[in-house]
Parts: structure tokens; C-alpha cells; sequence
């Protein structure tokens, strides 16, 4: 398999097919990600950043970083959020070279502390993520887990 993973802050043409591609799998309006893209490539802040992997012309993964990733925890800050593989693509390494991209490159950036909040109960923990603890997600009935990564 041959993929790259590519930093939007390295490859600015690509924010409108990048954010086209979140939306259409999270379902969370065009225009949030085509803003928070747009402040990524103004490098103004560390945060937020867009990453994705690409297969030939074609987004196959992706995820961002954002400052709160809809939850009740502001303190808990940032947040890896939008992680994301292409189901025919799964399994293949993808989501952990991903993660291990924005880990190293947010660490470059003087943050050595991240979070994420899922749903999933064994999948990050191979990638170096532990278990932080229960928060409130914005209009979710049930707690979600939140993860934390240190550099």
C-alpha cells in the first residue's frame, strides 16, 4: 500500500477536497471545517491542523487537531478530533501512522499533551493513548471516554 501522510499546512490546495471529505464523513457542517482549515493555514496557532492521508489523488484517511472537540471538559485542551479511515482501507496502519504524525508534529509545536474523545474502548491504546476519563460530548445523553497522549 502506498500512501502519504500530509500535513494541510504543506498542501493548502488541498482544504476544499479536505473539507469536503470531514464533512461528508462526520456530517458536521462544510463551513466549520473550511473555517478551522482556514485558520490552520493562516499559522497563526498551533492549533488547530488538519492532516490527512492520500492514496494517488484520493483522501483514504484524516483527522484534526481542534481545541474542544464538543465536550464539557474546556480545560481539556487540545483534542485530536475527526479520526477517520476509509472502511476498505482499515486495518492497514493508516489511523496509527496518523496518529502518530499529528503526535509528533503537535510535540514539534511545543504541545506534548493531547486529547480525544471516542467511543471506542481498545483501538487507541495501541497507538500510546491511555485512558483519561468520562465526559459529557455537547447534546450526547451517555458519558463518552476521553483519551490523553503525552509526547
Amino acid at each position: 500500500m502506498s500512501y502519504e501522510i500530509i500535513r494541510l499546512i504543506d498542501k493548502p490546495e488541498i482544504k476544499e477536497q479536505a473539507a469536503q471529505w470531514f464533512h461528508e464523513k462526520w456530517n458536521i457542517p462544510l463551513e466549520a471545517y473550511i473555517e478551522s482549515m482556514e485558520e490552520c493555514l493562516s499559522k497563526r496557532q498551533p492549533v488547530p491542523q488538519w492532516y490527512v492521508a492520500m492514496e494517488d489523488n484520493r483522501i483514504i484517511g484524516g483527522l484534526g487537531v481542534i481545541e474542544n472537540d464538543f465536550h464539557n471538559r474546556k480545560d481539556l485542551t487540545p483534542n485530536v478530533c475527526a479520526v477517520y479511515t476509509e472502511k476498505e482501507k482499515r486495518c492497514t496502519g493508516i489511523a496509527g501512522a496518523l496518529l502518530n504524525e499529528v503526535c509528533t508534529d503537535m510535540k514539534e509545536k511545543g504541545i506534548d499533551v493531547l486529547y480525544l474523545l471516542t467511543s471506542h474502548t481498545s483501538f487507541y491504546e495501541r497507538y500510546g493513548w491511555e485512558f483519561f476519563c468520562m465526559v459529557q460530548g455537547d447534546g450526547e445523553p451517555d458519558m463518552s471516554r476521553m483519551y490523553i497522549h503525552k509526547a
